[in-house]
């Protein structure tokens, strides 16, 4: 068995700070938009992802993987969103075998009058407070960190 290889001091700090980092960040968004209309930031972030595709579709397989969620997960939460008429599920015309999920006309306006909040919430708790080269550097190191196998999720 190999020898760990334990953390110094600094990379404990470090990785003590990204960790509550990554369950605050969340929670700060979660809370915002809950208030101002009555959305979670799960549910948010599935029809933003929608909105973002061609013809507001992608498969449920896509928008799992996109989303990191189970199949499970995403059908549950599908499941309620399109009770409120904000998504559709439908098979692909010409793959009876793929399942498509599209925004409708409705949802996308959820969204889109959710949108101003959520930006100026993530701007207030994240961006704002760092300067253009330390944005720069958060994104190198996560696209890093994503570029891993370990972190991809295809």
């Amino acid at each position: 068995m190999d020898e760990v290889r334990w953390l110094d001091s600094g990379e404990q700090e470090a990785w003590l700070a990204f960790l509550n980092a990554v369950y605050a960040l969340p929670e700060a968004l979660d809370r915002q938009l809950k208030r101002d209309n009555d959305l979670p930031h799960t549910e948010y972030m599935l029809m933003a992802m929608l909105s973002q595709s061609p013809g507001r579709t992608m498969t449920m397989t896509q928008l799992a993987q996109a989303a990191r969620f189970s199949a499970s997960r995403l059908s549950h939460i599908a499941n309620k969103l399109q009770s409120q008429g904000w998504i559709h599920r439908h098979k692909h015309p010409t793959d009876g075998r793929t399942n498509l999920i599209t925004l409708t006309d409705a949802g996308f306006a959820v969204l889109a009058e959710a949108a101003p909040g959520h930006v100026r919430q993530v701007r207030a708790v994240l961006f704002d407070r760092l300067t253009p080269d330390q944005v720069a550097q958060f994104r190198t190191i996560f696209q890093t960190l994503l570029a891993g196998p370990e972190l991809r999720a295809d």
